[in-house]
Order: structure tokens, then sequence, then C-alpha cells
């Protein structure tokens, strides 16, 4: 190999052990020559990440009145003094193990399906701090503190529109694919207890996403009919748009929450977070960019890194 990449050709002899034995005179049946080798490297997610690729996470949380009103016990966003709901304990879950890819450790966090104030008017896309010029959280606890801030500020309302969040975040993540090298990858995270109201919209948006630096990962919270989520999430087949096109690649996960309420916090992040390692490679693989820098021989990596 080292004479090949050095400009020499390499030349092998195919030999018949059999004719070797019979004939004296036998030197081969035949000569392969290696005259041409390229050499190209297929980097894993790790060579992004330890070359300074930074993940980051974006959540947003379903408003809408089908949660229930957030003072009755049995609604979706009841606060419990002593035990977290179903959106913060996927919040949570998700949420530590990508803070550990995102050296600010801010994530943006928004919400849809409410009425807010000061005019109450309905908002598919709202800071849940209140603060349109910077939406984002110090940390994943400060995305818990300003959601339960947040509720008794509000009005629950609806419809289940997704495609305008989608949209922002992809509008990000194209800026971010002008600087034409792995610097950073966007996660959004949708907590959401049923069905999208604009299913075509957001076929559409993630198609559209699909051609930028961005994964989704969708958590269905509660005991409603999840089945239309399926289609986003394109394991059973390739998503389209409505009129046709298809994704570029695989970017929707698609996750309902009961199946984990037993189970470990670990358990869901592993399991919501599976399909992110190969969608990012397969971004930048197709971008054709390498990780920024060089690789670290002995990587140390977060205790619960996405296989």
């Amino acid at each position: 190999m080292q004479k090949i990449v050095g400009g020499d050709t390499v030349s092998w002899d195919c030999v018949n052990p059999k004719y070797k034995i019979k004939k004296k005179n036998y030197k081969n049946s035949g000569v392969v020559i290696l005259s041409e080798l390229k050499l190209h490297r297929v980097h894993s997610f790790l060579d992004f990440i330890m070359g300074g690729c930074q993940i980051h996470f974006t959540v947003a949380i379903d408003f809408t009145a089908s949660n229930g009103d957030p003072r009755n016990s049995c609604s979706l966003h009841y606060i419990n003094p002593y035990q977290p709901n179903e959106y913060l304990k996927a919040l949570v879950a998700v949420g530590e193990i990508c803070q550990d890819y995102d050296s600010d450790k801010k994530f943006s966090a928004l919400g849809f399906g409410a009425r807010i104030p000061p005019n109450y008017e309905v908002s598919h896309d709202f800071a849940i701090n209140f603060n349109p010029d910077d939406d984002e959280c110090e940390e994943i606890q400060g995305v818990v503190e300003a959601y339960q801030s947040c509720l008794p500020k509000i009005q629950l309302y609806g419809p289940t529109n997704v495609a305008p969040i989608i949209n922002k975040v992809a509008k990000l993540a194209a800026e971010e694919e002008k600087s034409k090298d792995a610097s950073q990858y966007h996660i959004l995270l949708i907590l959401t207890d049923g069905v999208v109201t604009d299913m075509a919209d957001t076929r559409e948006a993630i198609v559209r996403a699909s051609y930028q630096p961005m994964s989704i990962i969708i958590v269905g919270v509660g005991n409603a009919d999840f089945t239309d989520m399926q289609i986003l999430d394109g394991d059973d087949g390739v998503l389209r748009a409505p009129k046709g096109e298809p994704v570029l690649r695989d970017i929707v996960q698609f996750v309902p929450f009961r199946e984990f309420k037993t189970a470990s916090p670990a358990a869901l992040a592993k399991c919501v977070l599976a399909e992110v390692p190969k969608q990012v490679v397969e971004y930048y693989s197709h971008k054709a960019f390498s990780p920024k820098c060089p690789m670290m021989d002995s990587p140390i990596l977060p205790a619960n890194t996405p296989e």
C-alpha cells in the first residue's frame, strides 16, 4: 500500500499450486497489477464530536388544550411537587445526554399551541421564557424552570401545528450549513400529546429540513393514538412531501413515552437518540465535510454516549 501511494505500481503473481507441482518451468497463470489506489476515510460520529462539532438542542413543548387544565391532577402538564410529569421526564432524560455535547450548555426552549400574553393570541412558535430575542435557557434545569414558570401565564389552546417550529430550526441550521464545515448540528426535540394537525405542512417542512444539519425527535406523551406519527418517522417507508418529493435522508425518530413509563431515564434517552449518530454522519458525508480538528487517539466521552 505504501508503494502504490508513493506512485509505484504493485503486482502479484497468480499461482496455481497444482500447476506448480506438475510443471517445472511454471511461473504463474497471470499477474495482477495494482496501478492506482484511492483511500477514502469514513468518519464516525465521535470523530465529528471530538473534532469540535457542537450539538445545539432545541425543545418544543405542546401547550394545546388536549393536554388538560394544568391545575387538574389529570392533566399531562400538572406540576406534581413529588413527581415530575411525563413532559418533564422526557425532557430531562434526553436533555441531560444532549447537554454533554454542547459546550455552552444552552438550550432553546419553545412552545406551541397556546394563547400567550400580553394579547393572548394563539402562537405556534414562542419562547417559553417570553424573551423573543433570546429563547435560550441555562442547562436543562433552566428549561425545566422556564417550563414551570410559563404554565400559569398561558392559556392552553390549539391546534397542534409543528411545521412553524421545524421551519424555524431548519432556517437556523441552514445558516450553519453556509459555514462549509462540521461545526454545529441541530437536534429538535418535540414533545406532544397528539397527532399533528398540519400534517401536510409538517411533511413539507421535514423534507426541506432533511437537507440541513438537523435531526428531529418526536416524543409522544400520553395515551393518544400515534399511528399517523409513524409516517413521519419514515422507518416503514420513505417520507414524502405532499407533492411527492422524498426526504434526502431520514431525520425523524418517533418514540411513544408510554412504552418507557417503567423504564429508566437512560433507556428512554438511548432509544430516543439511537439514530442521531448515523444521521450526523450521513449529513456530513453527503456534504463531504470532514471533522474540523484532528481527532484525539483516546477521546474522553460522557458516560451515556449514544451508541
